[in-house]
């Protein structure tokens, strides 16, 4: 594996074998979370969307390996007052060994990544999510032993989250169910691509309407909140249409009895999720949050080359 110096916009960036390595060096990292050295070199965070779990956990990342963040808040930068993407990606590549960038369309970070010598990372756009399908691919592992031949079933709404878990789960050889309402389907060229790189691992990608179809003898069912940042003003009028695709104890019934339950979060409890399936025996949601430190830990030693 040779990352150093390569981006990571989406999880198709990587390939399958890229991806499975990055995965053995995060549990390897997470076994010993100092034994790398990342003296020296500087995170930039510029993220315009709030964010806790990506924001902490880059740059605990960084600091438990030496190195050091700065948080790049868009509202005190030159940005905030008309300066083009491109002079400050290119001014942030003096200063910075590699950047972080939480935006709203995938467009903006591809085209400051074209402008930037220095690796950028996908923190998540409106389109794409991948530092968060590396750790639900961790936890996942780290459960069962093995990637290849499961079944994940994703109920919700096909956004940033489910396109790339179905790019994560295409390549690492798990067969994905997207249950979505009618209208909410993920994107059919992000489809299509899932469905490219499956036929290399023999996993199937399947795009539903029936969340209980989905969930059937799958070993992970995975959720999102139902109206993504952005999108509140749709929240309320989400709530109905998105109520059946809850996964709750009745839904878990349907899952492979050793089944996991994994929400990349913040969750709503009771909307997406139910207090009890969030809190019950088959949740890995705080080991999912906890393996968000150990992936990206290795994706960064990865892209600086500092293995």
């Amino acid at each position: 594996m040779n990352l150093a110096g390569r981006d990571l916009l989406k999880l198709s960036d990587l390939t399958p074998a890229e991806l499975l390595a990055l995965l053995t060096q995060a549990a390897e990292l997470k076994r010993d979370p100092y034994r790398v050295d990342l003296r020296g070199r500087v995170l930039g965070l510029l993220f315009q969307k709030a964010s806790t779990r990506t924001r902490v956990s880059f740059t605990a990342a960084m600091a438990q390996c030496g190195g050091s963040t700065i948080d790049l808040l868009p509202t005190v930068m030159q940005v905030s007052r008309g300066e083009p993407l491109q002079d400050t990606a290119r001014v942030l590549s003096r200063y910075l060994d590699v950047i972080a960038i939480r935006t709203y369309e995938q467009k903006e970070l591809e085209a400051f990544a074209d402008y930037a010598d220095i690796p950028v990372i996908n923190a998540l756009t409106d389109q794409f999510h991948p530092c968060q399908i590396l750790a639900d691919l961790l936890t996942i592992q780290e459960t069962f032993g093995q990637l290849a031949g499961l079944t994940l079933a994703y109920c919700g709404d096909g956004n940033n989250v489910a396109h790339s878990l179905m790019l994560g789960c295409a390549m690492s050889g798990i067969h994905i169910r997207v249950a979505t309402p009618a209208g909410y389907e993920p994107d059919p060229g992000v489809v299509q691509q899932a469905r490219t790189l499956a036929r290399n691992s023999n996993s199937e990608v399947q795009v539903l309407q029936d969340p209980q179809e989905a969930v059937s003898g799958s070993q992970v069912v995975y959720t999102d909140v139902w109206a993504s940042m952005g999108q509140e003003a749709e929240a309320e009028a989400r709530q109905a249409k998105f109520l059946p695709y809850q996964v709750n104890a009745d839904l878990m019934k349907r899952a492979d009895p050793e089944a996991i339950v994994l929400h990349c979060l913040p969750a709503h409890r009771e909307e997406e999720i139910t207090t009890e399936v969030l809190e019950g025996s088959q949740s890995r949601v705080w080991e999912q949050a906890e393996n968000r430190l150990h992936a990206q830990k290795a994706l960064l030693v990865q892209l600086l080359g500092a293995e």
